[in-house]
């Protein structure tokens, strides 16, 4: 009985070490997006007009793009659709939901009021917000300056089973529900994880410190300065016709209107205007040099956004000198991804007529 049992160990062994690559490889075919793959391998196109119009045989409904390299005239490039049930064309000028670019224009102000001795980076938010103390775990020893580079450890409302996104909260006090007397994440300043509600919370230390809203702020520090009239901190500020109308995979309507008001994902502009902020922040001449120091240690110089609907990504390439900013109005599914790739490929294009 023991050989025999052996021998049929050993004979399902050579079976299985025949089957399972085979089931392995079945598996890699069957499941990898392809159409990730396809668009990734796709020779590239001689011009970023042609790549934005590839992007809409990929399933995103409309894009929008903007470049601004050095020597040469800004640029813009659009396909799709900006409303895709009336078959309005992208329109590069319209304006669109930024999401997570608005805690550029947030880290900013903070730079200022530290410069202006008005805010510290090692205060702690027990200090700013005393009302929290004992409802956020840690909140004697989170400072301003792990809130801005999300290293507090306190948890992102964003990902709450219970945030809704459908039909999103009106006031920023409701937010508060999906995070006190929650426990944190980690101990401040042990890891970086990105959270939303630091920039909730900053936007709060803001108000507090000015004594008026930071939207004002930072339209009277920022936007006004640098003439960037298509740039506004919310959604209820514009008519509702300029702005890109957003789609998710899988729902067929229009969900432009989700007005989503928190602190560091407010705010809407034009994709020039972004890029002219974006350039302005790389270039030294949006702060002073004691300014720029101060932001040089604490944030990012580009970055992306996301929201339902809504994808955005700006960022300067410094060894081609360019500012390229994209939007794209369909979230969901593996379009992210295809955003990226789709980014990354103009990149290329304007890195090969620098003959870089």
């Amino acid at each position: 009985m023991t050989g025999s049992t052996n021998r049929t160990k050993r004979r399902i062994i050579g079976i299985l070490r025949i089957v399972m690559p085979a089931v392995a490889i079945s598996c890699i075919i069957l499941f990898v997006p392809w159409l990730l793959v396809r668009a990734w391998i796709a020779p590239l196109p001689n011009t970023v007009q042609e790549q934005v119009e590839d992007a809409i045989e990929y399933g995103l409904d409309g894009i929008i793009v903007y470049v601004d390299q050095a020597d040469s005239m800004p640029a813009f490039y659009s396909a799709g659709w900006k409303n895709r049930e009336n078959k309005v064309p992208a329109d590069p000028n319209s304006l669109f939901k930024i999401a997570s670019i608005s805690k550029l224009y947030i880290a900013v102000a903070v730079a200022k009021l530290v410069n202006d001795k008005r805010l510290s980076l090692d205060e702690t938010l027990a200090s700013y917000l005393p009302e929290l103390a004992g409802r956020i775990e840690n909140a004697d020893y989170i400072t301003l300056r792990m809130l801005v580079q999300h290293r507090s450890g306190i948890p992102n409302y964003a990902d709450h089973p219970d945030y809704p996104w459908a039909n999103p909260y009106n006031s920023n006090s409701e937010v508060y529900r999906l995070v006190l007397d929650m426990p944190a994440d980690f101990k401040p300043d042990e890891k970086y994880s990105y959270s939303n509600t630091n920039y909730l919370l900053i936007g709060e230390i803001l108000d507090k410190t000015l004594g008026y809203s930071h939207h004002q702020y930072v339209k009277q520090k920022i936007l006004t300065p640098f003439g960037l009239n298509n740039t506004y901190s919310l959604l209820k500020e514009v008519d509702s016709d300029d702005v890109m109308s957003g789609y998710f995979v899988g729902y067929d309507e229009d969900i432009k209107l989700n007005d989503y008001i928190h602190p560091g994902g407010s705010m809407v502009a034009s994709a020039q205007d972004v890029g002219i902020f974006l350039r302005a922040l790389n270039d030294g001449s949006l702060l002073s040099d004691d300014e720029q120091a101060i932001y040089s240690s604490i944030y990012q110089y580009g970055y992306t956004g996301l929201l339902p609907g809504y994808q955005s990504i700006a960022r300067y390439c410094k060894d081609i000198d360019a500012v390229v900013v994209q939007f794209v109005n369909t979230s969901g599914g593996d379009t992210w991804s295809l955003s990226e790739i789709i980014y990354n490929r103009i990149v290329k294009i304007l890195r090969r007529s620098k003959n870089l």
